[in-house]
């Protein structure tokens, strides 16, 4: 209804334009909405529960904030529906999505949202409050893994890190599925469900696999994990905005927050463990 309504101002806009023969009056409200875009003050981010969002409001904001910007947030349930508020324009960025989530969204929903710079991420593991020890893992074990296909992909080749399946070698890293699986010595069954089920669920399995954010969610302890993967470049975490917006003084304020001293300082004081931070941020 809203698109519809706003589709009925803009004809009706466009008509009243065309018949006072002011053909230049368009491109010129055009040109305005973009630069007002392009400097406005106030920033609007996407707001879900986990620690990339937290990160963001307890070292980020304040930092922007001393450079003249007003920050709100908007509350959405989950990543998808941040990201679809995010091409839409609801909002202007969000912090809690990895290079491979983010291309996943745009070629599914034809998006058209980039990155603009990494963030320190919380890297997944494997979990299990039956066993010690990824050693322990019995014949026909059953182990949970996440099953949006970004984070599946990164969690087998989480198990294959350590071991217990190997994978066809010229399959895709970033959408691995449970057909690229070429090797299962201990005939493990995997079961692959939403992520934000797994933690309670975990007495149901040997072991799961889930990643960082859903770990600190839960509030489990990330130190108890039995193996953590190594951080691929497309498992990064990232800003994310739209593509028109990557160049806006705002956007770049957003990005100098996250290089400056004064974040570098807050980590340095605040990671117990925690976090991996990129190479350029440390």
């Amino acid at each position: 209804m809203k698109k519809f309504i706003a589709s009925v101002l803009v004809a009706a806009t466009a008509f009243g334009l065309v018949a006072c023969g002011n053909s230049g009056s368009g491109d010129s409200a055009k040109s305005d909405s973009s630069a007002k875009n392009t400097d406005k003050k106030e920033i609007v981010y996407g707001k879900s529960q986990g620690p990339y969002t937290e990160l963001f409001e307890d070292a980020i904001v304040p930092i922007l904030e001393k450079e003249g910007y007003t920050v709100k947030g908007v509350d959405l349930s989950d990543l998808q529906t941040a990201d679809v508020a995010l091409n839409d324009g609801d909002v202007d960025v969000n912090v809690e999505q990895h290079t491979a989530y983010m291309e996943n969204f745009n070629k599914s929903y034809n998006g058209d949202l980039v990155a603009i710079s990494p963030i320190p991420t919380v890297p997944a593991g494997v979990y299990s409050k039956k066993y010690d020890s990824i050693d322990d893992i019995p014949n026909g074990a059953k182990v949970a893994v996440p099953n949006d296909a970004s984070n599946t992909a990164r969690c087998y080749l989480m198990l294959q890190k350590i071991g217990w399946i190997k994978l066809d070698e010229n399959a895709d890293p970033s959408a691995i599925t449970q057909d690229d699986i070429t090797e299962n010595p201990h005939n493990i069954k995997f079961t692959e469900m939403n992520s934000m089920t797994i933690p309670a669920t975990m007495a149901d399995f040997d072991y799961v696999a889930i990643t960082g954010s859903v770990v600190y969610n839960a509030g489990i302890d990330a130190s108890t994990a039995l193996a953590n993967e190594d951080i691929q470049d497309y498992l990064v975490l990232q800003v994310v905005v739209k593509k028109e917006n990557k160049d806006a003084a705002w956007a770049q304020a957003i990005v100098d927050a996250y290089h400056s001293d004064e974040f570098k300082e807050y980590m340095k004081k605040n990671n117990d463990g925690l976090w991996w931070i990129p190479e350029e941020l440390q």
